[in-house]
C-alpha cells in the first residue's frame, strides 16, 4: 500500500514540522529555540544564528550567545534585535547575553492565538495528505488495479491516520497552549 505509506510520512512531516515551529514560540522560560530565526549578516550572506555562533541557557530566564568569530558580536546582536522577537541582548565584548523577560498576559493570548494558526497549518497539511491518498487509491479502484473491499480497506486506514495525526497535533497543541499561558 505505497498511498498510505506516502500519506503517513507525509502527515508525519507536517507533525514535525509543527514541533519545530513549536519550538520557536516563546515561554515562561529561556530556550535556545528561541533564537532558530534569527538571520545574521555574516561574511556577505545572512546566516543562521546557529552557524555563527552556540546558544547556552545558563538559567531559565537567560540565554548566552558565544559567536564563533569575536567579530560578529554586533552583527549577532543587531541580528537578535531585528528579528523583532522582544527581546534586548547586550554585548560584553566576549558573549551576549539575551535575558528572557516575563511575558505579559496580552503577549500570552498572542502566542496562543499564533500557536492556534501553526496547530491549523498542520491540520491541513495532513487533510491534503489524506486527500492524495484517497485520490489515489480511488484511481486504483477504478482502473480495477484494486479490489473495491481491499480499496475500501484502505480509504478507512488512511481516514485512520488522519485522526490519529489530527488528534496528535491537538494534543501538541493544547501542551504548549497550557506552557505558554502557564506564569
Amino acid at each position: 500500500m505505497p498511498s498510505l505509506k506516502e500519506a503517513r510520512s507525509r502527515m508525519e512531516a507536517a507533525l514535525d514540522a509543527l514541533r519545530r515551529e513549536f519550538a520557536t514560540v516563546r515561554t515562561g522560560k529561556a530556550t535556545p529555540a528561541l533564537l532558530d530565526t534569527v538571520r545574521v549578516d555574516a561574511y556577505g550572506s545572512k546566516m543562521p544564528l546557529n552557524q555563527v555562533a552556540t546558544v547556552h541557557t545558563p538559567d531559565a530566564s537567560l540565554l548566552m550567545v558565544q559567536p564563533f568569530d569575536k567579530t560578529l558580536l554586533g552583527e549577532i546582536e543587531r541580528g537578535i534585535q531585528m528579528a523583532d522577537l522582544g527581546l534586548n541582548p547586550s554585548n560584553d565584548g566576549n558573549v551576549i547575553r539575551v535575558p528572557i523577560p516575563a511575558l505579559t498576559e496580552e503577549r500570552r493570548k498572542e502566542y496562543a492565538k499564533l500557536l492556534h494558526k501553526m496547530a491549523e497549518e498542520a491540520r491541513v497539511s495532513v487533510r491534503h495528505a489524506r486527500k492524495m491518498a484517497r485520490d489515489e487509491i480511488q484511481g486504483l479502484i477504478k482502473e480495477h488495479e484494486v479490489g473495491e473491499d481491499d480499496g475500501r480497506r484502505q480509504l478507512d486506514e488512511v481516514e485512520k491516520a488522519t485522526h490519529q495525526y489530527t488528534d496528535q497535533i491537538d494534543d501538541l497543541l493544547s501542551r504548549k497552549e497550557t506552557e505558554v499561558m502557564a506564569i
